[in-house]
């Protein structure tokens, strides 16, 4: 019995030598998607040190946070635009309703984070809103937070005041 060897010259010979290879397929399916028994999607969003767990449902467009109407609880317009721009972003003004609470942090972390979860939560309850959102910067989680303090320094990086004498 003489086993005979194969030379390949290149990589589509390998299909006929070692067996089929397996072919990338071209359509992928949207991913299912991912609501509770109430027709709500669920998502946690973070930003410094705040924590927003964030409900959406189809509705008239009110955000409430920790019980409260957007405009009382974040003041300041630029915050409230923060919180609007993933729906502006995907073309779903006024179209959903969210409550969500938000611990930690001061206002502008809680708004980002809030934006955050409300992003999220949209690729949950519609999938095909991901590319929209991802190139939009809206699914990104801002990891920066606040240096620590070292020992030596007056504040994370200030020196104490030199004397010379």
């Amino acid at each position: 019995m003489a086993e005979e060897t194969q030379t390949l010259s290149d990589l589509s010979d390998l299909g006929e030598a070692g067996g089929a290879i397996p072919q990338p397929q071209a359509e992928t399916e949207a991913p299912e998607p991912k609501r509770d028994s109430l027709g709500r999607s669920y998502a946690t969003g973070k930003r410094k040190d705040a924590v927003a767990r964030v409900w959406i449902k189809p509705g008239s467009g009110r955000i409430t946070v920790n019980g409260r109407d957007q405009t009382t609880y974040f003041a300041r317009p630029v915050l409230r635009m923060l919180i609007g721009q993933p729906f502006s972003a995907a073309n779903r003004n006024d179209q959903f309703d969210v409550v969500c609470t938000v611990k930690g942090g001061g206002l502008s972390g809680q708004a980002g984070a809030v934006r955050h979860g409300i992003s999220k939560a949209l690729t949950l309850y519609e999938p095909e809103l991901r590319p929209v959102l991802k190139k939009g910067g809206f699914l990104t989680r801002d990891s920066r937070i606040v240096e620590r303090k070292k020992y030596g320094k007056a504040k994370a990086r200030r020196s104490f005041q030199f004397s010379k004498r």
